[in-house]
């Protein structure tokens, strides 16, 4: 098995971290695994703000939202939030339409994080006004999504999916999600009920 595909199969989403920093020379190398990402007529509209200042940490987590589905329990707690975030912006100038990129790019830089033990979470549940203002966002940058990273302090497992998409933490912590069986998504050639 190759080992692109290994880092996928393994990856996880992850919302509690050690304190151990990231060096900024392998956040750099992050937004530059995004900057190759593939953009739609090349344009390449998006930009990046890597925050890994102590304080300014607790202010960017002020303003995201967390787990929606077992919140106050998927919040991380003090002594394990991100070490570091990654702010994805598009320019409007350049598109319109650089969500998709943005989405692109995003999944290269989990990918390289993980296949070094750094994980993530991808956010869109954001206090934009809030955000634009914290970290002097000009105008005619859209706030697409922030990536949180650090090292995992917590364990996430596949689940089977059994009619529910709803993830759930069990008594030791572990967090499992739901996913679909390939059977129930694929399709060859043609559609055809199974």
């Amino acid at each position: 098995m190759d080992k692109v595909y290994r880092i996928i199969l393994k990856r996880r989403t992850i919302r509690q971290f050690q304190q151990k920093k990231i060096p900024f020379a392998f956040l750099k190398k992050l937004v530059n695994s995004a900057r190759l990402a593939p953009s739609g007529a090349n344009l390449q509209p998006c930009a990046y703000i890597v925050v890994d200042d102590s304080p300014l940490l607790d202010k960017v987590f002020t303003t995201l939202k967390w787990a929606g589905y077992i919140a106050p329990a998927g919040n991380p707690p003090e002594g394990k939030r991100p070490v570091a975030y990654i702010v994805v912006l598009v320019n409007q100038e350049i598109s319109k339409y650089g969500e998709k990129d943005a989405a692109a790019a995003i999944e290269n830089m989990i990918l390289t994080a993980w296949e070094k033990g750094i994980a993530s979470c991808w956010i869109g549940s954001i206090d934009r006004k809030k955000l634009r203002l914290l970290l002097k966002i000009p105008p005619g940058y859209k706030i697409d999504f922030v990536l949180a990273l650090g090292y995992p302090d917590e364990r996430s497992v596949t689940e089977k999916f059994k009619g529910s998409i709803k993830y759930w933490k069990d008594k030791q912590g572990v967090l499992h999600v739901p996913k679909k069986r390939i059977e129930s998504i694929l399709r060859h050639n043609i559609w055809s009920e199974k």
